[in-house]
């Protein structure tokens, strides 16, 4: 499994915010720490402004380097622009191992999928999978699909990519929550609400729906925005997955047997390091126990 991520990630935070370095130390932490999944650790990619610029205007990428924030969620860090930047070479370096049929999980932040063309919002300053997905379909692949399972739904994906030619997007979130859209499907938009505190195994049902109808979408690569904020003791979510559940979803898209790379979205549990090992060792074939009992919420 090729793990991309960049030290620099973890170098701005806000006191309080759920959006925090340990997001990335801790996990990453746990990788290296663990001996059931071999990885390989690598960076991120230089990104050019032509790639970014294919999926947000000029005006948004120069308000990012601007000292005001954004909103009352999304905050202005010094550098932030650059951070978000890394963010997408993370998503590029986990392409160029998915087209060499390799596994790879971006282990970045800040997250994407909330970013719309001209807007920082939800955590996020650059849609991440996004100009990754538009990127993959520059450079030859006809078919890429989105697959979102974060609790929120990625709003900022769905905007850049409606009615892009070879695109698809799919996504399972919670419904009503942030930021309040992805009631219904349209066009190449495909949405999966989730009503609050729904049972895990009816969660898993509509989970394995969206990949279905993903599968007659027959892409040739698929983009997975992993969120891990419906598992049940995440404190920004009303959802009942359990860990085992990211592992079996693992295993699921393994199944798709198509090219395929995820990057980290939402989770702001302290138990992230371990959903994201359960879901990594499902996405390597590999069996899942759990590490440590799971204190109910």
């Amino acid at each position: 499994m090729n793990i991309i991520t960049d030290s620099r990630c973890v170098q701005y935070a806000k006191v309080g915010h759920p959006e925090r370095p340990e997001r990335v130390s801790r996990s990453e932490e746990k990788l290296k720490q663990q001996k059931r999944l071999p990885t390989t650790w690598l960076e991120p990619l230089p990104v050019a402004d032509e790639l970014l610029l294919r999926a947000h205007l000029p005006k948004h990428l120069a308000r990012l380097r601007e000292p005001s924030d954004f909103d009352a969620d999304t905050a202005f860090f010094q550098n932030i622009a650059d951070h978000a930047r890394r963010s997408v070479g993370g998503a590029l370096q986990a392409l160029k191992c998915a087209r060499r049929g390799e596994s790879a999980f971006s282990l970045m932040r800040p997250p994407g999928h909330h970013a719309t063309r001209d807007r920082a919002m939800g955590f996020c300053y650059l849609s991440t999978a996004a100009i990754a997905a538009l990127e993959a379909r520059a450079t030859g692949v006809a078919k890429v699909a989105i697959y979102d399972f974060d609790l929120h739904h990625g709003n900022g994906t769905e905007e850049i990519l409606h009615n892009q030619p070879g695109c698809a997007f799919f996504s399972i979130h919670q419904f009503p929550a942030y930021p309040g859209s992805g009631a219904q499907s349209f066009d190449n938009c495909h949405n999966y609400p989730v009503a609050p505190r729904t049972d895990h195994l009816k969660h898993r049902e509509i989970l394995k729906k969206a990949l279905e109808e993903l599968q007659s979408f027959k892409p040739d690569l698929v983009i997975v925005s992993a969120g891990f904020d419906a598992f049940r003791n995440d404190p920004l979510g009303q959802e009942l997955l359990e860990i085992q559940d990211y592992h079996w979803l693992g295993q699921e898209i393994r199944k798709l047997a198509v090219p395929s790379f995820s990057v980290l979205e939402g989770g702001y549990s302290q138990e992230l390091p371990e959903l994201i090992l359960a879901y990594l060792l499902g996405l390597a074939g590999q069996v899942y126990q759990e590490g440590a009992p799971t204190p109910a919420r």
